[in-house]
């Protein structure tokens, strides 16, 4: 199986990418590809620069990316309760190519935050707004309080409650 995994931040030092990488490890006989957003960096959307410039190149080697795997796992940064900006302008680049830009993948939804409620907000809006665009959701999970529970010396969850959950979710993906 072949997995396309990545952070929806352009943070160097994202906690949603060490989880992510964490959570893509867990997949049996998996071929993972971690995507870093910085690699996707485009002008900042808008319909007059989308007439002047056309569809960005970059863009469109995201959506094949997508395209190219079997499975997708996200983690989801939240900023002020909502995606980062980085991943919502590539977000609408991409859905001026294709609405369906999860090209109808199995998807695990992934936050995490360094407060208690772990991304919970920007959980619940991806929950509901990706089935849109063509996510087939397989299972989500949100951990909280990431320096409490990550190990990132080691880059795996410490806490074994959470660790089994993300295990669990994981396992959503082979599940079918």
């Amino acid at each position: 199986m072949k997995v396309i995994a990545f952070a929806a931040s352009s943070s160097k030092q994202s906690i949603n990418k060490q989880l992510v990488t964490y959570a893509a490890s867990l997949i049996d006989n998996a071929d993972v590809e971690v995507l870093d957003l910085n690699d996707y960096e485009l002008p900042l959307f808008s319909v007059g620069i989308e007439k002047d410039l056309g569809q960005p190149a970059l863009a469109q080697a995201f959506l094949d990316k997508l395209g190219s795997a079997d499975a997708l796992v996200i983690s989801f940064a939240e900023h002020n309760g909502n995606y980062s900006a980085a991943w919502k302008n590539l977000f609408d680049w991409c859905t001026r190519i294709d609405q369906k830009i999860f090209q109808k993948k199995p998807t695990i939804l992934l936050s995490t935050s360094p407060g208690e409620r772990g991304g919970a907000t920007v959980m619940d809006i991806a929950v509901s707004s990706l089935p849109r665009f063509a996510a087939e959701i397989k299972g989500s999970m949100s951990l909280p309080s990431f320096y409490d529970n990550f190990d990132i010396d080691n880059g795996r969850i410490i806490n074994a409650e959470y660790d089994q959950q993300l295990r669990q979710t994981m396992a959503q993906l082979a599940s079918g």
